[in-house]
């Protein structure tokens, strides 16, 4: 058996033999132990033997002999073959017994180096899956020699920081001021706080690249200290976050904005319920003021008080209107209107809105602009416009709003596919402010996008407007310019002066009147009797009921027709939809009138009223209840 045994002596097994002839002359016994063979056993013995292939053997004898033979000397690591067989490494190194004359033969020296080898292969394996899993986890490594203040990086750490090999810094500061500005002095400290022994490197910071592209990026360190406990060398990775941090702030942005659109349905919440309570109390103002008009003469001096507690109610139905509009709580009901009585209408709520530093002006068409809409959805794109352009203005400036009318054709249409051919009224809010660039004008009407300070604005505002434009077929068009302010363009279509006129003889029609019954259902007790007074006042016979379940008793016990259910829609124990559903089980041709402060969709699909389904807003007028009324009842 071939014996290997390591010597317990530090120094190396060296075995050493005379050839001639490629022919082993003698040979010490450490080259035979090396080897597998008995001592004295290798004389004359064939160095063939001791290779791993004859091509090897061949080989060599070329290299080595031509070297010996020019008086030189030869050195390799060769795989060689023991008497067993077994394949190790050695080192070998010869030279001729006297140089250039082979014949006398030459001396060599063997070594095993096999542990060295393998130890080699150990390491390039190690080192191979080291660059596999840097190179797979993308981490970039970089050792910084500490007392010379030089850094050395490998290729994947020119690809984080955006730039070339040659245009990579070679120092630690020349580095640092590649980083974000905001991010600078936090990485000293942290490398500082490392070299003191106070914590491991370990941060996050942001590297500008050379094109504007800001990457994330994680950076871990070990510092390796001398014999004094001095920091030497800093050897470390550093590997990119971009993604995970944009997700990060995804997620931060999402859950802003869920709560910010909670905190508005709260808010929208509580004003629908202040804006539906309020109404009740302008309803039972409203409608005793109307009747005590009716029971005195014109000249009687109580009815200026009167007149005027009646125009109070009126206005202050127009702010809770504007209330319910703020929250979204209000049923798209659209009719035909004149925009500029509409602005002009709301042009002193508008001023207070915007404050005092900013001129608003109002250039209104000089021709009448008829538009159908619900009055509400004008407030609200006025009031979210106006907010915006305030925002946009720094201290003083000017808002103006102006109304015009034109005609759209289809060489325009092409252009803007929004649009469609036709006659259009045109309501411009323009402002001076800063004006915005490309970028933002392609989200400025997503839900929650905003360019506003945290918790200076929800991003709901204009995807308000834009939906209640399109839901009345209209379209909007925006200029702006960083520096040069902002104009919107909102085109809505008109309506024909027929349709007006229409409706203004309508209006000025008498208070009608009826004989039918009608069943009342409302839970608050002050605008069930003022209504039903109003309605008895027209001729009707009124069945009052408080409560839902009232109203199922006297709709059982009425022997004769009941020819209309006017009902509020939210109450408690039963919404008006579900009570008028259960109620035309006893009288199937009965019909329905719903009203309310807000319907909060119970009655209305989408915020708009479905075809057959009638509704009247709150506080409602005696002239505008009879008419309603009967327009309901004479509807077949």
């Amino acid at each position: 058996m071939r014996r290997r045994k390591k010597s317990v002596a530090t120094l190396p097994c060296l075995g050493i033999c005379l050839l001639k002839n490629r022919k082993v002359v003698r040979a010490n016994t450490s080259f035979e132990s090396i080897f597998g063979y008995e001592a004295g056993t290798t004389v004359n013995v064939d160095t063939e033997a001791f290779y791993s292939s004859k091509e090897l053997y061949e080989e060599t004898g070329e290299e080595a002999y031509q070297l010996l033979l020019e008086g030189g000397s030869y050195t390799k690591d060769v795989l060689m073959r023991g008497k067993d067989g077994t394949l190790f490494w050695c080192s070998i190194s010869g030279h001729a017994v006297v140089p250039g004359r082979l014949e006398e033969g030459s001396i060599w020296i063997i070594q095993d180096i096999s542990e060295r080898k393998r130890s080699e292969v150990q390491m390039l394996n190690l080192t191979n899956r080291l660059q596999l899993a840097t190179s797979s986890a993308r981490l970039g490594i970089w050792d910084w020699n500490v007392t010379e203040n030089i850094m050395a990086w490998d290729d994947r750490m020119f690809e984080l920081d955006g730039v070339t090999r040659e245009a990579f810094p070679s120092s630690i500061d020349a580095w640092l001021s590649g980083l974000h500005p905001e991010d600078k002095e936090t990485a000293i400290a942290e490398c500082r706080a490392a070299l003191n022994g106070e914590k491991e490197f370990d941060t996050e910071f942001r590297v500008l690249h050379p094109d504007g592209i800001v990457k994330y990026i994680r950076g871990k360190g070990l510092v390796l200290r001398g014999k004094d406990g001095k920091a030497e060398r800093m050897l470390g990775i550093n590997y990119d976050i971009t993604e995970t941090k944009r997700a990060e702030e995804e997620k931060h942005k999402l859950e802003f904005q869920l709560q910010q659109a909670q905190k508005m349905e709260s808010v929208g919440r509580l004003a629908g319920g202040v804006a539906h309570d309020f109404n009740n109390m302008l309803g039972v103002i409203l409608g005793y003021a109307e009747l005590g008009l009716m029971h005195l003469d014109a000249t009687n001096p109580v009815c200026v008080g009167l007149k005027e507690i009646k125009t109070a109610a009126e206005r202050s139905a127009d702010l809770t209107r504007q209330l319910l509009a703020f929250a979204r709580k209000q049923t798209v009901s659209p009719k035909v209107i004149d925009l500029n009585d509409t602005v002009t209408n709301m042009f002193k709520m508008l001023q207070r809105l915007i404050g005092e530093d900013i001129k608003l002006a109002w250039q209104p068409s000089p021709g009448q602009c008829h538009v159908k809409i619900d009055p509400s959805q004008i407030d609200q794109i006025l009031a979210n416009l106006c907010v915006n352009a305030r925002d946009a203005i720094v201290d003083t400036g000017r808002i103006t709003i102006e109304t015009g009318t034109c005609s759209i054709d289809a060489d325009y249409c092409a252009g803007n596919p929004e649009a469609t051919p036709g006659d259009y009224v045109r309501l411009v809010v323009s402002d001076d402010g800063r004006g915005m660039d490309r970028e933002t004008l392609t989200h400025i009407f997503e839900p929650f996008y905003t360019t506003k300070e945290m918790g200076k604005g929800t991003g709901l505002g204009l995807a308000t407007v834009y939906g209640a434009v399109k839901q009345n077929n209209g379209f909007i068009n925006i200029y702006s310019e960083p520096g040069n302010g902002t104009t919107f363009s909102i085109h809505l279509p008109s309506y024909a002066e027929d349709t007006v006129r229409k409706q203004a003889e309508d209006a000025a029609q008498p208070v009608p009147r009826g004989q039918e019954t009608i069943l009342l259902v409302e839970d608050e007790a002050a605008i069930l009797n003022i209504t039903a007074i109003m309605l008895e006042k027209q001729g009707y016979t009124v069945l009052k009921a408080d409560s839902p379940g009232r109203a199922m008793e006297l709709a059982r016990e009425h022997h004769g027709a009941i020819h209309l259910l006017m009902t509020d829609v939210i109450m408690p124990e039963m919404n008006g939809r579900d009570l008028a559903r259960n109620i035309l089980a006893f009288h199937p041709g009965m019909k329905r009138l719903f009203m309310s402060g807000y319907t909060a969709d119970v009655i209305a699909h989408h915020g708009v009223l479905d075809d057959g389904v009638h509704f009247i807003q709150k506080p409602f007028s005696l002239p505008n209840m009879a008419a309603k009324v009967r327009e309901v009842l004479d509807k077949t």
